[in-house]
């Protein structure tokens, strides 16, 4: 499959050309047969002789977007500058700042602000830890925590590359849940370490979320922390995902009519994100599932299982079948992928059922081409935001922390995701629904807050904790 050209490997390129005459149309025409998108043409300057412009557009990869500079090179009479990659630009100096919530002016702000005013604050959640919610950054506060050992598909890279990730979630906590979330990569993949650092920093937290951890380790390391911590540890590499595959297959169903406890699913890819799918999948009422890894089908008696993938052979399969992807996918009602590339083929699809589902979420090459799906699928889903049905995580991540802290919990819990994604797949109504719009646009204005109030009320919550909720006062006054 050939990538379209994607915003990702957006360039903008300032150059000359001959003022008059077809030189501009001469550009454009050369940028789309070498199969480059122009999306945006700036003039900058204008003289008699010479127009400057920026001419800005998409090109499928690093490589292709060298190519178009260099067709753009070529253009009689064009002389190029400056060509920037404008996904670098957004990135440079990091995404996010910290910044006060109240001006420093003067004298009097700086000594409530801190010393000797703040000695005051400090005494008060010495005499009452609880009051460290309601009088600092932990009530509305959340770690986002990774070692670097499986960044998206790029693998273990490391903490230092991984920080540009840790950055967009971030961000992304702040745009769709006013949440304030800081990236913290951690220059140690050992797990012991990793669970005594998570212990010594969540005071200052109301939650952590942990990302990018590489499996089996994860699943250790979220157990633990859950099991001795006093807020939400949330995998979002596992729960995210699970939540947002099934809201999606919720309204899947819902287009082809048929039951979630009556379906027969495949699903490629039994890692973190494939195991907890399949995990909140038969919480769900899935009864028919199996699960394919790299060796195969999963099945009971397959030899070197561990413990996570125990639990998948014991809690799948029913029938207890072997072999291949292909051996098992005729008659699949649904087809999951969190695998890797080319995994299945259109065959396999055309041997599903009558009114087939394929998420294909491998990203950025997904299991098979979604267009090659779709001839042969009623509904087709990936991760990517260049086909309908995009499956992504912050459909439900800024919304279920959103919902966790106002709870004040301290727990994850199944009732909680199994809410989250109800709600989700709630946002997409029955005049919306289709077999191209399966799931809403993170940008939906109500999308996060209804899934905050599930996760919320499923914790058995309040309505706002005193004083609390992001942006809003305080409302008390301590003597």
């Amino acid at each position: 499959m050939t990538a379209a050209p994607s915003v990702s490997y957006s360039i903008t390129v300032r150059l000359e050309l001959p003022a008059g005459g077809a030189g501009v149309s001469a550009l454009t025409t050369a940028v789309e047969q070498a199969g480059g998108l122009v999306t945006a043409l700036d003039v900058t300057a204008s003289g008699h002789e010479r127009l400057r412009m920026d001419v800005t557009c998409a090109a499928r990869d690093g490589d292709h977007a060298e190519a178009i500079v260099e067709v753009m090179r070529q253009v009689p009479g064009a002389v190029i500058g400056k060509v920037s990659d404008r996904t670098f630009l957004m990135h440079l100096g990091g995404k996010i700042a910290m910044e006060s919530k109240h001006p420093i002016r003067n004298r009097d702000d700086l000594s409530m602000v801190y010393t000797p005013g703040v000695a005051r604050v400090c005494l008060a959640i010495a005499k009452n830890p609880e009051d460290a919610r309601r009088l600092t950054v932990k009530r509305n506060s959340v770690a986002v925590i990774t070692d670097g050992s499986a960044v998206l598909g790029l693998g273990n890279i490391g903490p230092k590359a991984a920080l540009p990730v840790m950055e967009g979630k971030a961000a992304l906590f702040k745009r769709f849940a006013d949440i304030d979330a800081w990236p913290l990569c951690l220059d140690t993949q050992d797990t012991e370490e990793i669970i005594a650092v998570c212990k010594a920093l969540a005071p200052g937290f109301a939650g952590i979320n942990l990302e990018d951890i590489s499996a089996p380790r994860c699943f250790e390391i979220e157990a633990r922390l859950r099991e001795a911590l006093d807020i939400p540890v949330f995998h979002d590499d596992q729960h995210g995902t699970a939540i947002v595959v099934l809201a999606a297959l919720y309204n899947a169903l819902r287009v082809v009519s048929k039951e979630i406890d009556q379906v027969r699913i495949v699903m490629a890819g039994a890692g973190a994100a494939g195991t907890a799918i399949m995990r909140l999948l038969v919480e769900a009422g899935v009864g028919h599932l199996i699960a394919v890894d790299i060796d195969g089908v999963v099945h009971r008696g397959r030899p070197d299982l561990g413990p996570s993938m125990q639990w998948v052979a014991d809690h799948t399969n029913p029938d207890n079948l072997t072999g291949t992807i292909h051996d098992v996918m005729a008659g699949a009602d649904v087809f999951i992928g969190v695998s890797a590339p080319g995994v299945i083929n259109a065959d396999d699809v055309a041997a599903m059922s009558e009114d087939a589902i394929v998420f294909a979420l491998a990203n950025p090459e997904p299991e098979i081409d979604p267009v090659e799906a779709t001839r042969h699928a009623a509904v087709v889903a990936t991760g990517r935001s260049d086909f309908a049905n995009q499956i992504n995580n912050v459909l439900a991540f800024p919304g279920v922390f959103r919902g966790l802290i106002d709870a004040r919990t301290d727990q994850v819990t199944t009732p909680m995701l199994l809410a989250a994604a109800r709600a989700l797949a709630s946002v997409v109504t029955d005049t919306e629904l289709n077999a191209a719009y399966i799931m809403p646009s993170v940008f939906h204005a109500e999308v996060h807050t209804i899934v905050a109030e599930a996760v919320r009320v499923a914790a058995g919550g309040a309505a706002s904790e005193p004083g609390g909720g992001p942006g809003s006062g305080d409302g008390t006054s301590r003597a």
